[in-house]
């Protein structure tokens, strides 16, 4: 992952990495390619469901009812790898006639890697964006499963309803904010303060104000709050605004490529001031 036209824009310049754990290598390695220091802090933790959880025996009723359905679509890249792990498990030929759709480059991508062709839009990487499709529009009368972690937004499922559609769910993790002790959180948010924060999730923003403050609330939010914020959306951007964040930036997507390519120009114009 490089940049010609900005080689040195990162040089020395604390990222904050915020996917979960297993997630931020490819985000780390990029950051490193191009000069910067990645400071870790995974915000959210994914925990999938197993048996015996009820979860997990919902979500295995839904996919062993996949060819009921006219539409599956997979909510994030998590959702696409446990869900492409299910399939395969009790599916070893695609049921046929089903639309697949993906949120987002990133998730699609993994589904292809276990044979699932989805569309998604190129646009946008939201529900918002996945409402355009044309697949999308006349659904009436047919079955739609979204294949997801537990909880999260209801924009989707809300939309395609009063569109006409009957929306299931199959729940398949569930994402908890980490623990860390008040040491681990003065030390990479506060004593040195990033100059960067990469944020690729509303939940995960909520995360990040939940711990900064330490569990005694004595760290001071103000130097954090003015760092220099990269986002993957409009909306969540929005949150930031209230959320009171004064330099954001707002990314072509969640991807790795598309965080970093609108760091790097902020970054610069940060620079010259």
């Amino acid at each position: 992952m490089t940049d010609t036209h900005h080689p040195t824009a990162l040089q020395g310049k604390r990222v904050l990495v915020t996917r979960p754990a297993h997630q931020a290598a490819p985000q780390i390695n990029g950051l490193s390619a191009l000069g910067a220091i990645p400071v870790v802090l995974p915000l959210l933790e994914i925990r999938p469901f197993s048996s015996p959880a009820v979860e997990f025996h919902h979500a295995k009723g839904r996919i062993l009812d996949l060819d009921l359905y006219q539409h599956v679509i997979f909510i994030s890249a998590n959702a696409a790898r446990f869900g492409a792990e299910l399939i395969d498990d009790y599916w070893p030929q695609l049921p046929i006639k089903v639309n697949w759709l993906a949120i987002g480059r990133k998730t699609a991508a993994v589904l292809a890697d276990y044979g699932i062709d989805a569309d998604n839009n190129p646009l946008g990487y939201d529900s918002e964006a996945l409402l355009e499709s044309p697949t999308l529009q006349q659904v009436r009368g047919q079955r739609v499963l979204i294949v997801r972690g537990q909880g999260g937004r209801e924009k989707l499922a809300e939309t395609l309803r009063a569109r006409g559609a009957q929306v299931d769910y199959a729940d398949l993790y569930q994402r908890v904010c980490p623990v860390y002790s008040d040491s681990d959180i003065e030390q990479t948010l506060h004593q040195q303060r990033p100059d960067v924060l990469l944020v690729t999730s509303g939940e995960g923003l909520e995360n990040l104000l939940l711990l900064a403050p330490g569990s005694r609330q004595q760290f001071a939010l103000t130097n954090l709050l003015n760092c220099l914020l990269v986002v993957p959306s409009e909306r969540i951007a929005q949150q930031a605004r209230l959320a009171g964040f004064t330099r954001i930036t707002t990314a072509a997507g969640a991807d790795d490529q598309a965080m970093i390519n609108a760091l790097l120009p902020a970054t610069d114009a940060e620079s010259d001031k």
